[in-house]
């Protein structure tokens, strides 16, 4: 793919759910889903793929990942929670998700002053960052990778460059996770030390 500017583009790397985005009123299960399928409906791998469904949200209630819902109704802070979930769970076990929000949530039900708004901005402007750095850092990668197969005259270099994108792709996402479930690991190690 000599073009990774075009890939950049197909990712829809710039979709997050912002504080503006999240209605101020308490919404029901139907709607949290029709919230989250409508902003990321252009990340989709495919038309079947599914963002959250009732399960889905089901299950982090019950594997408490968020603090528990009132009358049916998920607040802005549950949405909030429910984005940064979306975020991790493509990269992070639900039991690593639960020990990461798990202080999170307690402040939000213990302490009335505290503002989830605040941090899930700091959050959103750091995807920002995160996104500007993840393209600067792949056309440096494409143009590494294309470079050396073009300079060897390879008839196959296209497709030895998306095999060699694909698996460098892989690889620093791995780095990543490995990355956080070490940061994870110290928040439980601090954790049970404070108890």
């Amino acid at each position: 793919m000599e073009n990774i500017d075009e890939l950049m583009k197909e990712l829809h790397l710039d979709t997050h759910l912002t504080l503006e985005d999240i209605p101020d009123i308490d919404l029901y299960m139907d709607q949290v889903i029709q919230l989250f399928e409508k902003k990321f409906a252009p990340t989709k791998r495919n038309d079947n793929e599914k963002i959250v469904t009732k399960t889905m949200i089901n299950n982090y209630a019950k594997g408490k990942l968020f603090f528990p819902i009132k009358n049916k109704k998920y607040t802005k802070e549950h949405i909030m929670l429910i984005s940064m979930i979306y975020q991790m769970k493509s990269t992070l076990s639900i039991n690593d998700i639960k020990k990461a929000l798990h202080m999170l949530n307690e402040k939000i039900m213990v302490e009335e002053e505290f503002e989830l708004g605040e941090l899930y901005q700091h959050y959103l402007q750091l995807a920002e960052n995160n996104v500007e750095r993840f393209v600067d850092d792949n056309a440096a990668l494409n143009h590494e990778v294309f470079a050396d197969l073009e300079e060897q005259g390879n008839p196959d270099a296209a497709y030895f460059q998306q095999i060699l994108l694909a698996a460098s792709f892989a690889h620093m996402s791995n780095l990543y996770r490995r990355a956080a479930e070490k940061i994870i690991d110290g928040m439980e190690d601090a954790q049970t030390k404070k108890d």
